[in-house]
């Protein structure tokens, strides 16, 4: 498929919610949108990410993350309400995230970081357990000792609190990689590999995490029988995603490696290509019932660290043409999360979504690091250095939606507290 076809249907997708959006006060009307043809209705899209464009770069001049500029430019275009359905956002959210890690997986050049490789292991994934249960607890008393802002509720439970520190609980590759860049020269070469490869294996380990909390979420324990039971149970499931997500990774990557090695004729077509393999390798297992973001992850780590016949195509290359796409998603996420986010109670979730980051910023994610220093090749200054590198990005975004969709499933939560435990989430995740 074309590149223009691809970013067509995207559009299309897009075109086709803002026009059976209901009408809802905004600075970009939506009844208006309604009334205007197909034609009308991409040309305001297009200027929505012109806008997301310009707001990126004003952001880059104050020296404040682009990423934010969009966000806010979403919440601006709908200060009420949102203007896309939810349905065809989590379609785009889906798209956008298999697409993230997909290219988490090519940013993984695990050659150029073998002797550094156990202990990066050991970060990237007991790093993210740490943190997210650490996170989970302090998320936990923050809510208890602010009852009111909890709409009414004495506090977040706890399997709640976990579920939020799960998607908070990873780096962010393309974020991380795009401000490595700008500090390269002065940055230590081996602290600078060590965040790169963290921040592309911590991905997949925080969804794992993630999905093992909802598993135990969703059922409710009687007796430690039922805990046994449902811990073996979700063990098993874990498992299953990480056996499944390598098996089908590596037929894809055989699959994409005949097609470098035999059908590739210019650079152009690397991005098609990988394209394909980013939504079939999440589409595929989906069907199986697998976990699709693992496996899209495993597909780019295998082709990033796979040796081809083909002279052209290299690991930079795979990388380095899948950069730009990557962007683009990157900024839809955060476009998408501000257009549905509704901010009319945020004022109540500013303090304790602030504390929480302070909590994050100076007590987990340190601890999270330190935790590793006995196994660690890093100095003492690295190591500070290592702990205070821990940005977020759009995975945890993409992954409030997982989180929002999965509440009505616990059974601790009643059916109306679904809707106010689920504000609370978008919130509390939009201020961090």
């Amino acid at each position: 498929m074309p590149l223009s076809t691809s970013f067509g249907s995207l559009l299309a997708t897009l075109a086709s919610e803002a026009r059976d959006a209901l009408p809802k006060p905004s600075l970009v009307n939506a009844s208006q949108i309604t009334s205007l043809p197909l034609e009308g209705s991409l040309t305001v899209i297009a200027l929505v990410f012109l806008g997301a464009l310009i707001a990126s770069k004003l952001c880059t001049r104050l020296s404040i993350p682009a990423n934010l500029g969009v966000l806010l430019l979403g919440v601006a275009i709908t200060p009420d309400a949102a203007l896309l359905r939810p349905e065809g956002a989590e379609t785009l959210h889906v798209v956008s995230l298999s697409m993230l890690l997909f290219y988490a997986g090519l940013s993984s050049n695990l050659r150029q970081l073998h002797r550094l490789l156990r202990h990066e292991l050991m970060l990237a994934i007991g790093g993210v357990m740490i943190s997210s249960v650490l996170l989970g607890l302090v998320i936990w008393l923050i809510s208890h000792g602010h009852a009111n802002w909890s709409l009414g509720q004495v506090g977040l439970p706890l399997s709640v609190c976990f579920l939020i520190a799960a998607t908070l609980g990873s780096t962010d590759a393309g974020v991380t990689l795009s401000v490595l860049k700008t500090v390269q020269h002065s940055m230590p070469a081996r602290v600078k590999h060590l965040i790169e490869l963290e921040s592309s294996v911590n991905d997949p380990a925080a969804i794992l995490f993630l999905l093992v909390v909802l598993g135990l979420s969703s059922q409710g324990f009687s007796d430690d029988l039922s805990l046994l039971k449902a811990i073996a149970v979700n063990l098993q499931s874990f498992l299953k995603s990480i056996g499944s997500g390598i098996l089908v990774g590596l037929i894809l990557t055989y699959v994409a490696k005949f097609i470098f090695n035999e059908m590739i004729v210019n650079r152009d077509q690397v991005l098609v290509v990988g394209m394909a393999l980013a939504l079939s390798s999440y589409g595929l297992l989906t069907l199986i019932g697998g976990s699709g973001f693992i496996t899209a992850y495993v597909t780019g780590a295998f082709l990033a660290n796979n040796i081809y016949n083909n002279a052209h195509i290299t690991p930079e290359l795979l990388e380095n043409s899948f950069e730009t796409f990557n962007s683009l998603m990157e900024m839809l996420v955060f476009l998408l999360f501000g257009l549905l986010f509704n901010p009319m109670h945020l004022g109540a979730y500013i303090v304790p979504g602030v504390l929480i980051s302070l909590c994050l910023m100076l007590v987990v994610r340190p601890i999270s690091i330190l935790a590793f220093q006995p196994w660690s090749p890093l100095t003492s200054r690295e190591t500070v250095l290592l702990s205070w590198c821990g940005l977020r990005g759009a995975v945890p975004l993409a992954l409030s939606y997982t989180v929002v969709h999965a509440l009505p499933r616990l059974p601790s939560l009643s059916e109306v507290q679904v809707e106010a435990v689920g504000q609370a989430v978008e919130n509390l995740i939009f201020v961090i």
